[in-house]
């Protein structure tokens, strides 16, 4: 397809369908970004969820990250291998471990923000400030509506 022309108008008039399209192009965009510096998507949730909520068991992460436990044992595998997250047993419950950014993390976590900060702006090139801030605030209603929004 080279362009929307050749596009049904009653596709090009679907939000879900341009959201889909769009969703793609962003997973592609942010993927390729991290990828760039060995990272993946649960990696910034991750650094990202201990750098503003602070340490967290496994379980508290997962509801923070939205990863599923089972994966986020590997995800924080691999973080802790790479010295970006320590674990450390839980004092109140010896029983389960706390996961803490390590320095190295929070630095990495710096430099991802800034990839994804630039494959953001690749992604909303076409919006002013404005309309990226009403975009996100539209999304967010959207996502909150759903169940996709923050978790309580």
């Amino acid at each position: 397809m080279t362009g929307t022309s050749e596009t049904p108008a009653r596709l090009r008039a679907l939000p879900s369908r341009l959201l889909s399209l769009t969703t793609g192009h962003a997973d592609r965009l942010v993927g390729e970004a991290l990828a760039g510096e060995d990272a993946r998507k649960w990696h910034y949730a991750v650094l990202a969820a201990l750098s503003e909520g602070g340490p967290a068991s496994q379980a508290e992460l997962s509801r923070r990250t939205r990863v599923y436990r089972s994966d986020l044992v590997s995800v924080i595998n691999e973080l802790s291998a790479r010295g970006l997250v320590e674990r450390a047993p839980d004092p109140a419950d010896r029983r389960r471990n706390v996961i803490s950014v390590t320095a190295a993390g929070t630095e990495r976590l710096r430099r991802l923000d800034t990839l994804l900060a630039a494959a953001q702006d690749e992604l909303l090139a076409p919006l002013a400030p404005a309309e990226r801030t009403e975009l996100v605030r539209l999304l967010t209603v959207l996502a909150d509506h759903h169940g996709q929004g923050d978790m309580p």
